[in-house]
């Protein structure tokens, strides 16, 4: 969204292209830092970002615009390139490892010891850079003294990119496919010198594919709980700024950490993506850089302003919109949570289910109805995480309730606020041993037109612990439940509300092995609605600012094209997405000031046939081409992932090019057992 461009600041500021910090083991992290020219002698705070998303021609972007205007406030910035990323030593073997924060506490305490800085440091970042920090601020290094987290979660297992209610998300794939395409990316020789290529040969052939490491681990074991602060919250004893938006996929995370946490805190749940909320999308947009601005005063300037004043926790209630997968605007307003749980503002109204109704009221009639949904039910879902870019919003849900099993209310007489988390419990029997159960609560209007709210799933053979696996007994009883996400709605007087419940959900969950149907005895069943009675209130600064943008040439407008095909004959359905000239949609371009180019395209093409679960297939092709004159890197990757009863299986392959020579060539095939999935 359109932001001001600040030019005028309280002190001026230098960019050092790149800075080596040397660790204890002699490896060297590549930084980028933003120093205010202030008085000789005078020591300012520093602000960290640490992320592998390579600060020379990754994030240099956003970091520029953003970690520039922080300097003009007063503070220096450094943003590290981890190990093994970008230009600094060492390989990268797999997210938020222990060497990860070890190496961050050393980075710390090499910051806290530079000439420029006053000891007081603050780390943040958005999606890595957000779990990090948070895991950083948990080891409690000493100058760390306060941090803010951006789209970043709390549960490494539940509530991230690879499972989501024990039921594998198809982005675990996708994200391990661009991590592939991201760490391929050559070592820069202008920073390193010579010695780029041989660094750069070694990284290559040491990486992991990466998402048949995490498809290792399908339950939540210690691999899942490293990393994962609500083991203890209360490893964090510093201040806490928590924020994300309901197009992004890790809103829940919010209202857990304000709730698990003891320390000073404060949360923003916005409309956003999986963006910085300065760069908001869908809008409006924040003015983010300012309250961060006024955050740092406080905890790393000591100056007494009114952050910490107000609700604990500012939340977006969007209104009934019409459904479209192009969402530029939210439409809604801000509401106020003093603490997390609320009971003043959120109190609890349960339906019960009944011959196709939501009704308050329990009905007395025995009632159990089988629940089995086409394999293909949730095409139209959007995707799980929104990245700011048209067409990954859910579309009219018509056509995917026409699959599932719906309730509804009567017509609303008054317009109804939720606020928080829905969820539906109902005891049921499966035929199978492993299945799933879909819920998803909608806004259903006048004409007809179907909005998603919320949803949630749940693998049913983890119904006693994501830890662990029982599979069902068929025709044995069971309570079940799903959890559905987070979310801030005002249904419409004149609206209803709709539960829609299912057994699938593709193309954003691998289905399960067997096609399982479910009894389900409507008698225990029931939906809980987190009902708000709070006030609205003015809300954050919603005027985004920005420093000077990086200098930037498009030499080739981007898009995402979407489409989905159906065989009549074979019942076999195709999902594609094709970012050509960027995954998201962001063309072809030059950074001006290094004159290094980048080109990043990806297709995905998913497809089902709907009478055999094991017909599912993923395949993505991406392209990576980057550099400079006289040094151009091209790589073409393709992967793919299918399964049979007892295993997953990914194939695939990478080769690159140096100057149209080629210089590496990998190929995977590789066999994951299913447990439980």
């Amino acid at each position: 969204m359109s932001k001001k461009i600040v030019t005028q600041f309280a002190c001026t500021y230098e960019t050092i292209e790149n800075t080596w910090i040397e660790l204890a083991d002699g490896t060297k992290l590549s930084s980028r830092i933003w120093l205010p020219n202030v008085k000789l002698g005078e020591k300012v705070p520093a602000i960290l970002e640490y992320i592998p998303y390579r600060k020379t021609d990754g994030t240099r972007a956003r970091d520029e615009p953003m970690h520039g205007y922080f300097a003009g406030h007063g503070y220096a910035v450094v943003r590290v390139d981890m190990r093994g990323s970008g230009e600094s030593d060492g390989l990268l073997k797999d997210e938020y490892l222990k060497q990860e924060q070890d190496d961050a506490l050393e980075v710390i305490e090499w910051i806290a010891n530079q000439s420029w800085c006053d000891g007081n440091i603050g780390m943040m970042g958005k999606s890595w850079g957000g779990f990090n920090s948070l895991q950083v601020a948990a080891r409690r290094p000493k100058a760390l003294k306060a941090i803010i987290t951006v789209g970043f979660t709390d549960d490494r297992y539940n509530n991230d990119i690879h499972y989501k209610g024990g039921c594998l998300l198809n982005d675990n794939f996708w994200w391990g496919a661009i991590m592939l395409a991201y760490q391929l990316r050559p070592i820069d020789p202008h920073i390193v010198g010579d010695g780029w290529r041989d660094k750069w040969m070694e990284r290559l052939e040491n990486m992991p594919l990466w998402m048949a490491q995490w498809m290792e681990h399908q339950t939540r074991d210690d691999y899942w709980k490293h990393g994962s602060v609500c083991e203890n919250y209360q490893d964090i004893e510093i201040p806490v700024f928590a924020l994300d938006g309901w197009e992004d996929s890790y809103t829940n995370t919010v209202l857990s950490l304000m709730e698990g946490l003891s320390v000073p805190r404060k949360g923003i749940i916005g409309p956003w993506a999986h963006v910085y909320p300065h760069d908001g999308v869908p809008g409006p947009a924040m003015g983010f850089l300012q309250e961060a601005v006024k955050w740092w005063d406080h905890w790393l300037k000591g100056i007494d302003n009114d952050v910490m004043e107000g609700p604990m926790v500012n939340v977006w209630v969007e209104e009934s919109m019409e459904p479209s997968v192009k969402k530029p605007i939210s439409k809604g307003y801000w509401v106020g949570l003093e603490a997390w749980p609320d009971a003043k503002a959120v109190q609890t109204n349960v339906y019960q289910l009944t011959h196709g109704k939501l009704i308050e009221n329990r009905s007395e009639q025995q009632e159990q109805v089988l629940l089995k949904t086409p394999l293909n039910h949730g095409l139209l879902s959007g995707e799980w995480m929104g990245a700011g870019v048209l067409g990954e919003s859910p579309a009219d849900q018509r056509l995917d309730d026409g699959m599932a099993m719906v309730f509804e209310t009567d017509i609303l007489e008054n317009a109804l606020e939720i606020v928080g988390y829905p969820k539906f419990e109902v005891e049921l029997m499966s035929d199978k041993p492993h299945a799933m159960l879909f819920a998803q609560l909608s806004d259903v209007a006048p004409d007809g037109a179907v909005t998603r709210v919320s949803y949630g799933v749940m693998n049913l053979t983890h119904l006693n612990g994501h830890d662990r696996v029982d599979p069902l007994t068929p025709g044995e009883k069971v309570k079940a439940f799903v959890q559905l996400d987070c979310c801030g709605h005002q249904f419409k007087a004149g609206h209803r509300l709709r539960l829609s419940l299912a057994t699938t959900f593709w193309p954003m969950f691998w289905p399960m092995p067997e096609d399982a149907t479910l009894t389900l005895n409507l008698e225990t069943a029931t939906l809980s609605l987190p009902t708000f009675h709070g006030q609205q209130v003015v809300g954050p600064n919603m005027n985004a600012e920005s420093a000077p943008l990086t200098p930037i040439t498009t030499l080739q407008e981007g898009r995402v094209d979407r489409s989905i095909s159906y065989d009549i004959l074979t019942d076999t359905w195709t999902c594609i997405t094709d970012g050509v000239g960027g995954v998201f949609g962001e063309g072809i371009y030059r950074f001006d000031d290094i004159d290094v180019t980048v080109e990043h395209n990806l297709k995905r093409e998913l497809t089902l046939t709907n009478a055999d679960p094991l017909s599912a297939q993923y395949t993505i092709y991406q392209k990576m081409k980057i550099g400079r004159e006289g040094w151009w890197i091209d790589a073409d990757i393709t992967v793919t992932k299918t399964s049979d009863q007892e295993n997953f299986q990914i194939v695939g392959e990478m080769a690159i090019k140096e100057n149209d020579k080629q210089v590496f060539y990998k190929e995977w095939d590789q066999k994951i057992k299913r447990h439980g999935l």
